[in-house]
């Protein structure tokens, strides 16, 4: 018998990369099943590949709700530069901007790069996960005393609100706390994704994580989002 957990993010910046490159670590506009479940994973303190609980995880539902404040205009998606590596090694000058190490050395970082970094902001989320009972105990539990830190996709985007909400026998009850902390936020439906082919802009992304660990593996799922008028 599986139920169903209710998850609420918000943060100044959260960032669920799908078919991420180093180069350019991507965004999309919602949290992804990969994004979901490896957060429970931490705040479990499930490290390693964990393919059984992945595996238990893969086929089930996960509803997610976007909100947004109707009397504020906020820039939702942020591009962060990042420069990698330093390239000042030619003259003297160029190694007085070189990188240094606490003890004034050289970083040896190697030639430079510019890389980028895509961030959702000021963005709220109501996430319904579908779990079985055997793990919605150790879910829960590690969400109330995290194990590892639990963050949004990368670990400087940091929750700024309560992300346990609870559990619920089916998702009927779900939508009912979320009506509630909606209101009380003064927040409106923005969209909604949803597993599967229904009306609205369906498409297969590829966020179903089969292995954590050092060489992590996906595959594609088809979402259906809906929005609101």
């Amino acid at each position: 018998m599986n139920k169903f957990l209710l998850l609420w993010i918000e943060a100044p910046l959260q960032s669920w990369g799908v078919d991420s490159k180093f180069g350019h670590r991507n965004t999309v506009a919602f949290p992804t099943k990969s994004g979901i479940l490896g957060l429970l994973c931490a705040a479990a303190g499930a490290s390693g590949e964990q393919k059984d609980l992945l595996f238990q995880m893969s086929s089930l539902k996960q509803t997610v709700i976007s909100f947004k404040n109707p009397k504020k205009e906020v820039t939702f998606q942020l591009t962060d530069f990042h420069m990698i590596g330093s390239g000042y090694k030619n003259t003297p000058w160029e190694k007085l901007l070189s990188p240094k190490t606490l003890e004034e050395k050289p970083s040896n970082a190697g030639p430079s790069k510019i890389t980028y970094r895509d961030y959702l902001q000021n963005k709220k989320f109501a996430v319904i996960v579908e779990a079985p009972l055997s793990l919605l105990e150790l879910f829960s539990e590690g969400l109330k005393n995290p194990v590892f830190s639990i963050y949004f996709g990368r670990k400087n985007c940091v929750p700024t609100d309560l992300v346990f909400r609870g559990i619920f026998d089916n998702e009927d009850q779900a939508f009912e706390t979320i009506k509630v902390i909606s209101e009380e936020k003064n927040l409106i439906e923005n969209f909604r994704v949803i597993d599967g082919n229904f009306e609205g802009d369906s498409l297969s992304i590829n966020d179903v994580p089969i292995t954590f660990g050092t060489i992590k593996q996906y595959r594609e799922r088809m979402i259906t989002i809906q929005k609101k008028e």
